[in-house]
């Protein structure tokens, strides 16, 4: 089959992205030609991508956008190769977004001849990231008679959660329960199997996009309240230039500069992989999440996990017995919840870690991958 996979970003620190690479390629491999479509923005930079790149044997073609909204609200022309491409399906990514509504009005009017999925990103419960305008925005797209929402859902032959928390929202924009499939983010196996060669530091850490949605001020907040005053607190990922400027002045106002560490984006899996697991603990602070890759590939490899409470995380963490929640952004409850979590013996610690990598053993790409095959073999029949 020609897949087209349809996403705002191909290029920078994008957790839809990462999705939709590792998805792509896995794709690929089972015999499919797959292909990529995005803007030819960097995610998280000023910066533009090449127009032309590949990934294995999944090419990407990127097109220039012009701005629409909030940062990942882009308008983009993808008609012309979309239409000479002719793709059997469309896996359109992200909820709301323009690239979608366009792939379906093609559809429409255009008559391509293929099966198109929406993958939501689960974009629900983020009203704490949004100013007024934009919450009033979702309002009208979700909820008001002139609103897309409910009318382009209805378009798409499925709609893929990725969460399980967020069927009750699908439910009340007016998608049947039969039209909804889960298929999560996955993992790739290399995390389950990859031998530990780093020795464990004495240290809590943090990977993804460091942004204001990621909420890290609240871990820096909590530094100077901990018992252990020795443990050091790590930030890898690709940095919004504001933002850490923020971070930083906050790190030298509390004090904190010797037990904070800054580190760049990691890409490569291996070198990720031995990030993890120079970690004493993993932490999530964000705001709000969709599913939260970082902290699956985290528990994984049998990191005890630590996240703020939000409906992604609690989908993942039963508090106590896989991981450990604490009240969002709440600088005093993640001190208490990390003191805790120092406080327990080797064996209550070692029972954790096992129950996080049995919790999260559902979310191996091959699993992903068959289930999408499912959905492919039951819509080849021609529109």
């Amino acid at each position: 089959m020609r897949i087209l996979e349809l996403t705002n970003y191909s290029a920078g620190g994008c957790g839809v992205y990462a999705r939709v690479r590792e998805e792509a390629q896995l794709l690929a491999k089972k015999g499919h030609e797959v292909r990529i479509f995005s803007s030819n923005r960097v995610k998280g930079s000023k910066e533009m991508a090449q127009r032309h790149d590949s990934i294995g044997n999944v090419k990407i073609t990127r097109f220039k956008a012009r701005q629409r909204g909030g940062e990942s609200y882009l308008k983009w022309d993808f008609e012309k190769e979309a239409l000479e491409y002719n793709p059997d399906i469309v896996i359109a990514h992200s909820y709301r977004h323009l690239h979608t509504t366009e792939i379906i009005r093609l559809r429409e009017k255009k008559r391509l001849k293929c099966k198109i999925f929406l993958v939501t990103h689960a974009p629900f419960d983020r009203d704490a990231t949004r100013n007024i305008i934009s919450k009033l925005s979702v309002w009208i797209y979700d909820n008001s008679p002139w609103g897309l929402g409910k009318s382009t859902l209805k378009k798409f032959d499925k709609i893929i959660a990725i969460t399980k928390w967020e069927r009750p929202y699908l439910h009340k924009l007016g998608v049947p329960d039969s039209k909804i499939v889960y298929i999560p983010n996955g993992i790739p196996d290399i995390l389950f199997k990859a031998p530990k060669k780093i020795k464990e530091e004495h240290k809590i850490i943090f990977i993804g996009r460091v942004a204001p949605i990621k909420q890290i001020e609240t871990v820096i907040d909590a530094l100077p309240l901990l018992k252990d005053k020795e443990i050091t607190f790590e930030i890898v990922g690709p940095a919004e230039k504001e933002y850490l400027t923020r971070l930083k002045r906050l790190i030298a106002d509390k004090d904190v500069e010797k037990r904070v560490i800054f580190t760049d984006a990691i890409y490569d899996m291996r070198e990720k992989i031995n990030k993890l697991d120079s970690a004493t603990f993993f932490i999530l602070p964000s705001k709000s999440e969709g599913m939260p890759q970082s902290l699956i590939e985290a528990m994984a490899r049998k990191k005890i996990v630590v996240a703020s409470e939000n409906p992604a995380s609690k989908d993942l963490i039963v508090n106590g017995k896989n991981g450990f929640l604490y009240k969002n952004g709440n600088e005093q409850d993640c001190a208490r919840v990390l003191d805790a979590i120092s406080a327990l013996s080797q064996k209550e610690k070692k029972a954790i870690q096992d129950a996080a990598l049995r919790s999260v053993r559902r979310f191996s790409w091959d699993k992903i991958i068959e289930d999408f095959e499912k959905i492919f073999k039951s819509s080849i029949e021609p529109l």
